[in-house]
Formats: C-alpha cells, sequence, structure tokens
C-alpha cells in the first residue's frame, strides 16, 4: 500500500477535486480560489504535484481521480493504524472511543459491519 500522505492544505483541495469530478480546470481554478483563496498559479502547481504523485489526472483540461476519495481515505487510515497501533484495529478503536465515545447510531453501525465481515 503506498503512502499517499497530504497536508491539511493539500487534502482540502483534493476533497474539492473528489467532490466535483470530473471538472473542467478551470472552474477547479475557481472552486479552489473560493474555498482556499488561491491564485490560479498556486492551483496549477498543485493540481501538477498530486497529479505526478498519482492521485489525479488532467486530460484535456478535465481533471478526475485516478484513486477513490474512500480508498485514499481507507489507505491513510489503514497506515495510521499500523504504524501506531502494530495492526491492531481493536487497539485503534479503544483508543479512538476513550476520546469520542461513539453514539448509539455508531454502535449499530459498527455491529452491521461486523456481522457483515463475519460471513
Amino acid at each position: 500500500m503506498e503512502d499517499y500522505s497530504l497536508g491539511v492544505i493539500e487534502s482540502k483541495f483534493a476533497d474539492i477535486i473528489w467532490e466535483n469530478e470530473p471538472l473542467p480546470s478551470g472552474q477547479l481554478v475557481k472552486l479552489a480560489q473560493e474555498n482556499l483563496g488561491w491564485k490560479k498559479a498556486t492551483t496549477y502547481c498543485i493540481l501538477k504535484k498530486l497529479c505526478l504523485r498519482g492521485l489525479f489526472k488532467n486530460e484535456n483540461y478535465m481533471i478526475s481521480s485516478l484513486i477513490p476519495r474512500n480508498e485514499f481515505y481507507g489507505n491513510q487510515s489503514s497506515i495510521m493504524i499500523d504504524r501506531t497501533f502494530n495492526g491492531s484495529l481493536p487497539e485503534f478503536m479503544v483508543a479512538f472511543a476513550s476520546v469520542r465515545k461513539p453514539d448509539k447510531k455508531d454502535i449499530e453501525a459498527i455491529k452491521k459491519l461486523l456481522k457483515e465481515w463475519e460471513k
């Protein structure tokens, strides 16, 4: 699994793309200006960087992802769990729940996932 870690601002930019893809590069420039206060040159510089890293592609001025958002963040979560909790999902869940207690809706969703995974 490749580590495509992003900084906070790069993540916000990537989210703009994922939420609007496919989108013309001109629209991306407008969205980056509105949401991040970026100029055109900054948008294209960061876009090029993320394209070179294999996250997005820019073909004929149309921007789209090479890695879906859920897959990207799933990979990042897995890397963090491997590094921080020696790959132990239960240890991660205990640590997470000690800071943010799951509500009833979260618990039911987790139970549903566990039942699906047991199959």
